[in-house]
């Protein structure tokens, strides 16, 4: 991955969180928010469902880069994200993400992580050290 240059992609990440996730994450998470958890609840808000905590979204984005550089997580030295929609499970996130610059044994991607034609991050960005 050396070589990268402007303009370059990254490889795609594809994953789809299953049913019973956003409970697996709220636990391991610590953040029970019934949104997550409890589909007669959410729907009692106003969304159809349950919908996938925004940190999970995040790390796919981060999961998408250490992946791009062999799995190492020491690579990712920043990341930043907008939270734009929301997210679902049993929904396929792809992740894409392009070589905004590269340069001094660096590279900084301009990201995003979609459900279909609903972006659920936008506006990322990631800065990674190339070995």
């Amino acid at each position: 991955m050396s070589d990268l240059k402007h303009g370059d992609p990254l490889p795609e990440l594809r994953v789809t969180p299953d049913a019973g996730l956003t409970k697996r994450y709220a636990e391991a998470s610590g953040d029970p928010n019934p949104i997550h958890i409890d589909p007669e609840f959410a729907k009692s808000v106003g969304l159809p469902g349950v919908i996938l905590h925004g940190l999970y979204s995040m790390a796919q984005v981060a999961r998408a880069h250490t992946d791009a550089l062999g799995d190492d997580p020491r690579a990712l030295k920043r990341l930043s994200v907008q939270f734009r929609g929301m997210g679902f499970p049993e929904q396929e996130i792809v992740v894409t993400a392009t070589v905004r610059d590269a340069s001094n044994g660096r590279i900084v991607t301009d990201t995003e992580a979609a459900q279909g034609d609903n972006r659920i991050i936008r506006n990322a960005s990631a800065e990674l050290e190339l070995d």
